[in-house]
């Protein structure tokens, strides 16, 4: 995974991503929210005022845990601060360092088979917690010493050097799966990834596992990380992978400690003990049956999903591939027919009824990062015109009526509540809200016949079964007993519903008949070229539905005299299976989340002011010849940021002492800042003189985001007011005088573009369009005014792009001011800030290869992509003589770059390339020739 020797080279860089690679909303929350906090010795849980329930379940949760699950993985304990975040449509929840900090995005998923049916604070407690207790416990050796030199930041540096990413989410899971009777450790859905390339032959590298591809499904890092971390756990002490990790994490062997520690612990090389692991699960797997239906170079072809009959012989579904963003499409026979794309969502989910698609789009508060909805659109599958029926509000897995009228939805409060909403399909006026007495959780709502709804639900414990509510009362009839065993997509036919659950390693397809209660495995359907039965769609004749394979979710169609329903005698809430890891039920920490009690934990008011500046990180940067020293804080609110920095300069030899914050928790963030800058050097009549600067800044910034439908837009403007002191050192004080101006920075800068497929280096339609005028407000004259613009456009090919740029830069002619040159010189020329200068350029961007390669598990290469490109630039300026006239000139150039789009130490991602340019006209600024070759490398290392 590792190599450091790198680590003297790239420590800026990796110190930037260490500490970056957490960062969420920076001022996302109103500041109309009260927090609140339950302090406990291991966590501080801080949380908006009325979700006392969910902060002090998430405390005990934690209480009970830590003690019994920490020996396997380590003593070591610091307090950690959790922020529940209630706001959001998205369910999430990570664990940081620098600074040390959590989240939790506290709106539950509708997939209970993709993460499970726990109560979902209690979910996130149990996996999150793991990666604190990880943390803790990997500031050790080498990356303590590191964490003493730089911070937190440090410590996230030697932790991603040695600690593969793999196992920081496979140990999670591993413990999510331990201490409950469910977690994905136990669900079959979780394998399908590695499943279906199994069934199919595809053995691909190792390296090609863990940095994945842009041309072949490849599953991400947490299945294979539970099945690694769950082998050792199985084969081995449970102190096993402690041992590994606190090796690894001292850099224990220097060059590829974690590799060495696995050796060392279980006997076996890294790469006999990965096959071992996977060999493991294949076994209890063995009964997939092999897929040799597709080519052995097919590569990925698309996901197709929610089927949806329109008649027998025509399906409505989603379709994704790897060229081309999501599009809902109608099929018959096998010709496909657009109809529209699909707007930005956060689950692909859509039902159709009479011609008519619905489903649940996102759009994010225009200020507010951590706010979010979820709202009903309504897609005419004939016209392909669209209707956004509903306002603000965070609905999921809506579908209609019989007769097309109503809409029932999934509404997920703020306040942790689910219900479930009926509205007017027109104009999503809300009819009625149905009452939620047993505090259940509701997925995937389907109408049967006009008075009731069936539906998937989650009690309190996160058993599941299926409920039948009485449109008109209210309540609830439950069809199945209650299960760990997850149950999702329910689709009514007549008086049977149809539906996924899981069953031992499978997952499924069962019919429930509503008049007899008597439950039925749906059977004869083809197994043999995909996994799992998921998201059935059922006419009079037909049934369709969607098997996941190692090249996309796949429909299968049959017809339904094909159709074998077998009644079911046996105990349909038996407890899930272990798949093949029997440890889990052999730990102390087994099911220990059953002996979770609630506890009376005092309540108290957080301040917003708690911990405002919380220096955590000391980040070098080299960016010659600038080098430079900075301490870094943030607090736990993410409202405040702070930075406080020297920098030297090896050209001029001055030294600078700076801070700057910005406050985010208003309307408009606040920033402000202030550099003192020692030994400033000029020259003045040949010799050198030396001044000291004093620089004061202060302003008002508006991040705004117009995100909706299928575009994404941000628009972001601001001004500052800049003040400058210049003071002549004392051997110069009786030549000049002091020097102070005053001017404002004014900024706007706006970008809109469609959603982008995976394989696209650019967006198909884009827009980015950024204004600046720096102008004097003292006494002096001086202004500045750039304008610069990027409108992509497709090209010749689906992941072809053509970008056209201009830019415009004018100055005052009597500047009595030096601005700073942003401007976007002609590629290959020495830039020179003139006063009036003007820019056109042209490129054209394409995939040369993908070459899915690398090396020594240090570099790994997916993409090798080009660009052709002319700038044409022509400037004036009083500020020089061109043959004895003002200077006016063109600075023409064309030339062709290879970028190489990489992954480094299997984990780390970084793009960069070579470039050739090709001058057309002379270069008064810069050097002599008409060739230029540069490399173009990531601007956070050097």
């Amino acid at each position: 995974m590792n190599n450091p020797a790198l680590f003297k080279l790239l420590l800026p860089f990796l110190l930037v991503c260490a500490t970056a690679v957490k960062a969420q909303q920076f001022g996302g929350n109103p500041p109309s929210i009260k927090w609140q906090q339950v302090n406990t010795l291991a966590a501080r849980v801080i949380f908006p005022q009325g979700l006392d329930t969910a902060a002090l379940r998430v405390a005990d949760v934690i209480r009970r845990l830590n003690p019994v699950i920490k020996p396997t993985i380590g003593s070591k304990q610091r307090q950690i601060s959790i922020v529940l975040q209630n706001q959001t449509t998205v369910s999430n929840g990570y664990v940081g360092l620098a600074p040390f900090r959590s989240e939790f995005y506290l709106t539950p998923s509708q997939n209970s088979l993709s993460i499970g049916s726990l109560p979902w604070p209690t979910q996130l407690a149990i996996h999150e917690f793991r990666h604190v207790q990880q943390y803790n416990n990997f500031n050790i050796g080498l990356s303590h010493a590191l964490k003493v030199v730089f911070g937190e930041g440090g410590q996230a540096l030697g932790n991603d050097l040695t600690i593969p990413n793999w196992f920081f989410e496979g140990d999670a899971v591993y413990n999510e799966t331990l201490v409950s009777e469910q977690g994905r450790g136990r669900l079959p859905y979780f394998f399908n990834g590695y499943r279906a390339l199994w069934t199919n032959g595809r053995n691909y590298s190792w390296m090609k596992l863990r940095n994945g591809s842009y041309r072949d499904y490849v599953p991400d890092h947490y299945p294979m990380g539970y099945m690694l971390v769950a082998y050792g756990r199985e084969q081995y002490p449970a102190t096993f992978w402690k041992n590994v990790t606190h090796a690894a994490a001292s850099f224990d062997g220097l060059f590829y400690p974690f590799q060495k520690a696995v050796k060392k612990y279980s006997g076996d090389t890294y790469s006999r003990f990965r096959n071992k692991a996977f060999d493991h699960f294949k076994k209890e797997f063995k009964s997939d049956e092999a897929d040799s239906s597709y080519q052995k170079n097919q590569h990925f072809i698309a996901n197709q999903q929610y089927p949806a009959y329109v008649n027998d012989s025509t399906l409505v579904y989603l379709k994704t591939t790897y060229r081309e963003i999501p599009k809902f499409v109608l099929q018959t026979g096998r010709i496909e027919k657009d109809i529209s794309v699909q707007d930005i969502v956060t689950d692909n989910y859509f039902t159709y009824r009479g011609g008519k698609i619905l489903y649940a789009a996102y759009r994010p508060d225009v200020r507010w990062g951590y706010r979010d909805y979820n709202e009903l659109v309504v897609l005419d599958v004939n016209t392909g015109r669209e209707r956004r029926i509903t306002r603000k509000t965070k609905y999921f897995a809506p579908a209609f009526s019989n007769d097309g009228k109503t809409i029932v939805a999934v509404q997920a409060n703020t306040t942790g509540k689910s219900e479930l909403h009926l509205l007017d399909a027109v104009s999503g006026k809300l009819l009625a809200v149905l009452p939620n007495r047993d505090g259940l959780f509701y997925t995937y709502p389907r109408f049967y016949g006009d008075g009731h709804v069936i539906s998937a639900v989650r009690n309190t414990d996160g058993k599941m079964s299926l409920v039948l509510t009485d449109i008109k009362t209210g309540a609830n009839k439950y069809l199945l007993p209650f299960s760990y065993a997850p149950i999702v997509y329910p689709t009514v036919q007549g008086d049977l519903v149809y539906f996924t659950k899981t069953s031992g390693a499978a997952d499924k397809l069962y019919a429930l008949s509503l008049k007899s209660n008597q439950l039925f495995a749906v059977t004869g359907l083809p197994q043999k070229d995909a996994i799992g039965f998921y998201q059935p769609a059922l006419t009079p004749n037909k049934l369709a539905w969607v098997g996941f394979t190692a090249f996309g979710y796949q429909i299968n169609q049959i017809n339904n005299d094909r159709i074998q329903l077998s009644l079911i005698n046996n105990d349909v809430a038996a407890p899930l299976s272990d798949i093949g890891i029997s440890r889990l039920e052999k730990d102390s920490a087994t099911n220990l989340l059953a002996k979770v009690t609630d506890t009376p934990l005092p309540i108290t008011k957080y301040s917003k002011a708690h911990g405002l500046f919380n220096f955590h990180s000391l980040i070098p940067n080299i960016n010659d010849p600038n080098y430079s020293l900075a301490i870094v804080g943030e607090n736990v609110l993410n409202t405040f940021q702070s930075r406080l920095a020297f920098n030297y300069n090896r050209d001029e030899g001055y030294k600078r002492v700076g801070y700057n914050a910005a406050y985010g928790a208003l309307f408009p963030y606040i920033v402000a800042g202030a550099d003192y800058t020692f030994d400033r050097r000029s020259f003045f009549k040949g010799n050198s003189i030396y001044y000291n600067e004093t620089d004061l800044h202060a302003g008002l910034q508006v991040p705004l985001n117009f995100t909706a439908g299928k575009q994404v837009t941000g628009l972001t403007l601001g001004s500052d007011v800049y003040f400058s002191r210049n003071s002549f050192q004392e051997a110069f004080r009786s030549q000049f005088k002091d020097r102070q101006y005053t001017y404002l920075n004014n900024y706007l800068s706006f970008s809109n573009q469609i959603q982008q497929a995976k394989q696209q280096i650019n967006p198909r339609f884009a827009q980015s369009i950024s204004l600046n005028y720096k102008t004097a407000i003292s006494s002096i004259t001086a202004n500045q005014f750039l304008a610069t613009s990027a409108f992509y456009f497709p090209g010749l090919a689906i992941n072809h792009s053509l970008v056209i740029s201009a830019a415009h830069q004018q100055k005052g002619q009597s500047n009595a001011i030096g601005f700073s040159n942003d401007f976007p010189f002609s590629k290959g020329y020495g830039a020179e800030n003139l006063t009036n200068m003007n820019k056109v350029g042209l490129s054209y961007h394409f995939p040369i290869a993908y070459p899915d390669a690398g090396v020594a598990n240090l570099a790994y290469i997916l993409r090798l992509r080009g660009y052709l490109f002319y700038d044409h630039t022509h400037a004036t300026s009083n500020q020089f003589t061109l043959n004895g006239a003002p200077f006016k000139a063109n600075f023409r150039s064309a030339g062709a770059a290879v970028f190489f789009d990489t992954k480094w130490f299997n984990q780390q991602s970084i793009s960069f390339g070579v470039r050739y340019s090709y001058l057309l006209d002379p270069d008064y600024f810069g050097g002599n020739g008409k060739n230029r070759i540069e490399l173009v490398l990531p601007v956070s290392i050097f």
